[in-house]
């Protein structure tokens, strides 16, 4: 392994990608550099990069970085929205408690803090995260992973009457697949929701778009809906999320 080569654990993006946790652009190798070590060996490819810290704890395995610490040094190397969903698929497959998450940001810098307030691992992919974090951009009212009887369970409703499924990969599924999710859109809208599916790929590489898009549904269609409806809504739970100023970090994510 060549982390291992040049003196230090494997750690960062390269890691977590490793593991199958989502990472939005891993790039290069990250290698975990305690300080004070002596005798590193030159990296054999241009795009490494080196991670110099004091482990938060004592390393159980000689060729990986302690896992609290490759989430910190992911947040780090990632930008805030990107960040919010590698942790949020960290908490959400079990590698990362909220009390382990807490100990992450311990060790980050203050600017960083205002992250942590984003972290949900009721997201089950990366796009959820950045749709979700669209959503909180634009003010929306919303519920994440609602089950509706006779359609199923779906990432989110917003509003009381928008259905928002995301594609949790950026390449086509099969046919079968798309055959099911129309069957669920036609029962969904026999049931009053509309559906709508934005790709993954935009998703994850066109965030200004989507949010526009997302906001002029919300826009146009949301008067066609009573006020009874979207009562409801809240009532039954949704979050509401505040119309006050997110900090500048929060804005960032969206």
């Amino acid at each position: 392994m060549e982390a291992v080569r040049i003196g230090g654990r494997l750690t960062c993006l390269s890691l977590l990608a490793l593991m199958g946790v989502f990472v939005h652009r891993p790039r290069g190798l990250h290698v975990f550099v305690t300080r004070g070590s002596s005798r590193l060996r030159s990296p054999k490819g241009r795009h490494v990069t080196l991670h110099w810290n004091l482990s938060s704890v004592t390393p159980e395995l000689l060729h990986v970085a302690p896992l609290i610490d490759a989430a910190r040094h992911a947040v780090r190397c990632q930008e805030p929205r990107a960040a919010v969903a590698t942790l949020d698929s960290l908490v959400h497959h079990g590698l990362l408690t909220a009390s382990q998450v807490d100990e992450v940001f311990a060790g980050l810098p203050a600017r960083l803090k205002a992250v942590r307030g984003l972290v949900d691992g009721s997201a089950e992919s990366g796009p959820e995260t950045f749709v979700r974090l669209i959503l909180r951009a634009i003010g929306a009212l919303f519920e994440t992973q609602v089950f509706i009887a006779g359609v199923g369970r779906v990432d989110f409703v917003v509003e009381g009457w928008l259905i928002i499924e995301c594609d949790s990969k950026e390449f086509h599924e099969g046919w079968q697949k798309q055959q099911d999710d129309r069957r669920r859109d036609l029962a969904a809208a026999r049931r009053g929701y509309v559906t709508i599916r934005p790709l993954a790929t935009d998703i994850l590489g066109d965030r200004q778009t989507v949010q526009k898009a997302l906001r002029e549904v919300i826009e146009v269609l949301g008067p066609r809906f009573t006020g009874d409806r979207r009562s409801q809504f809240s009532k039954n739970g949704a979050r509401q999320p505040s119309r006050a100023r997110y900090s500048q970090s929060a804005r960032d994510s969206g």
